[in-house]
Order: C-alpha cells, then structure tokens, then sequence
C-alpha cells in the first residue's frame, strides 16, 4: 500500500509540473503538454491503496474524474496511462479520452467526468459476475458531493434489489468543487445512506490506509462470498484545488494548512517504522516510485500525437462525405467550393 500511495504521490507532483508548463503566468488551460483540466487527488491515496488491495485483474473498479491513485492501486499501465493524460497515439485509449476518461481492460478499471456515472457500471458488472457464477466483485469510487445523484442511488436500490457483488466507496474530502460539504448534503455520515437499501454501511473517519484496508477487507469479502453490497466512506483531504488552475478562493488558509497536516502518507511511513521496517527499505520503496514515474513521463512524452483523421476512427457514426483521403473531391463536388 505504501507503494501504490507513494507512486500516485510522486506521479500526480510530476504531473502538475508537467501541466503547468506554458500555462502561466495568465493561465491557459489550452497550453502546455497537457491541454485541458487535470484533477488530482493528491491526499486521497489511502482511499485507492486500502481498497486495491484487495481486488484482482478481473475485479471491475469504476472511479470519478479524480482518479489516478485509484487507477495505480488497481494496477492500470502506468506508461499508457500517462501517454493518454499526454494524448498521445499510444495513450491507453489513442489520446483521445484524456486524464478523466482513462480504460484499461486489461485490469478492469474505467473512469468518467460525469458525477456518479460510474456507479451503474459496476452495477452491471456485479450482475455479470452473479450470472456467471464467479466471484469477481466491483467497487465504484466517488466523492461526497455524488451521494445525492440519481445514478448513485438508483444503483444501491439495484444492487440491493439483485444482491450483487458491488462496493460503493465514497471519498470524503469535505469539498464538492468549491461547495462545503455540510451545503451540499444533509447527512455529516455518508455511510448513512446504505440504510435506505438494507445494505452495510462503514465509515472510516481518518486517513488511515490501513483502517481502510480493515473496512475494505470486510466489505469486499462480503461481496465475494456473494452475501451483497456494502457502502464504504473513507474521510480524505484534498491537497490541491477542484483542478489544475483553480485559485481556490472560496476556501481558507487554514483549511488548506489542516489538509498539509494530514497526509496519509506520513502516517503509514509511522506504522511501517513502528513496526520495524527500516528507514533504507522506506527509501528504496520512494526510489522505485520516483524512477518509475519519470520513466512513464519520459516515455509518453516520447510517443507521437495522433494525426487529425483519426478523430474519425472508433467512433460510433461514420464522417461526412468528403473528409476522408479516400474521398478527397466530394465536399467540393456536394458545395461547389472548398468549404
């Protein structure tokens, strides 16, 4: 866990120096290596390690926009991964889906920008496996501020209804965007929503890896056995703003100073420490994660971008006439001219 949390550390700080570049000093979200928004989760780490853990290959995990130590936990190629957030040809989905929509079917792990979208899935996923009689178990990631979102609760009435094998795991890092959490929901627990659909509901109220490992193990075991689903909330903080740019000013110098307080991190190096491993194994771990991360970077940063006209390849309708190579002269025929 201690490596899968200092990797997403490491890899999310690269990748904010990466996205920066050419972005200030006024901020242009089209610039740079990376165009676009980037949200990162740094201070969320336990949340994907103390769960991960636990799941295979064929174990299907589901996570919102913030989701790389998530995608790391569960094993997602790292250098295909930071080729798409590049997006480049190789890029995990051909540079076309970008930081917030990244797939790996190889291990089972998608994620969407939509609020909760990933809920439904594992939803499906969990009856896949219930109607082949595996025991294969999804888990859905998401923030606090989605516990009211019709796809979130629609999926607990299902899961509940068909008894599948799904986990729900809410990260609570008190900010929905720029929205306090107490002015977004009515419940200070959000484990408390498992009530409404006869499902366990657990939240762990620290940034404890290894609590949440605990709670992982019993829910997720759960779903195994094919006993149902389970709602975990996790309390994380949130280190950077709601995206890459966001000057964060409806937030306080002192909220922001009491989530530098909390790190994850630091707590699990202390357990590690209490219980003997050596400030030379700790080092080597951080090494390893250091140089695998500036390899991955390195790497994508390396590929090719892809050329305009595969905009028109896998999608779900053909292009209009005439912007193919192979049909150069219809436009002009249908228009009359070059437009």
């Amino acid at each position: 866990m201690y490596e899968a949390m200092v990797t997403a550390r490491q890899y999310e700080e690269r990748l904010q120096e990466e996205y920066l570049e050419g972005k200030q000093p006024a901020f242009d979200i089209s610039a740079g290596p990376i165009p676009g928004e980037l949200h990162l989760a740094a201070g969320h780490e336990a949340s994907g390690a103390g769960v991960c853990q636990h799941l295979r290959d064929d174990d299907t995990v589901t996570a919102p926009h913030r989701p790389h130590h998530i995608a790391v936990a569960k094993g997602v190629d790292l250098k295909r991964m930071t080729a798409e957030i590049f997006g480049r040809e190789t890029g995990l989905s051909k540079g076309k889906g970008g930081h917030m929509h990244l797939f790996d079917p190889d291990v089972n792990f998608a994620c969407s920008g939509i609020i909760a979208e990933g809920c439904p899935p594992a939803v499906g996923a969990g009856l896949a496996a219930k109607k082949r009689n595996t025991d294969s178990v999804a888990v859905a990631f998401l923030g606090e501020g989605a516990i009211d979102q019709g796809a979130f609760l629609e999926s607990l009435n299902l899961a509940a209804v068909q008894n599948l094998p799904v986990v729900f795991v809410v990260e609570d890092n008190d900010w929905a965007i720029s929205m306090p959490k107490d002015r977004v929901t009515d419940v200070e627990n959000g484990a408390r929503r498992a009530d409404g659909f006869d499902m366990p509901g657990t939240r762990v109220d620290a940034d404890d890896a290894v609590a949440v490992y605990e709670a992982a193990r019993e829910a997720i075991g759960r779903a195994r056995d094919w006993n149902g689903p389970s709602l975990l909330e996790v309390q994380v903080h949130r280190r950077m703003g709601h995206f890459m740019g966001d000057p964060e000013a409806y937030r306080s110098d002192e909220d922001k100073a009491a989530a530098e307080r909390r790190d994850s991190i630091d707590r699990l190096e202390s357990d590690l420490q209490a219980h003997g491993v050596d400030d030379e194994t700790i080092e080597d771990l951080r090494s390893s994660a250091r140089e695998r991360v500036e390899e991955a970077i390195e790497w994508a940063k390396e590929q090719p971008e892809p050329e305009p006209a595969d905009a028109h390849e896998d999608v779900f309708t053909n292009p209009p006439s005439g912007v193919t190579d192979n049909e150069p002269n219809v436009a002009k025929t249908e228009t009359g001219g070059d437009d």
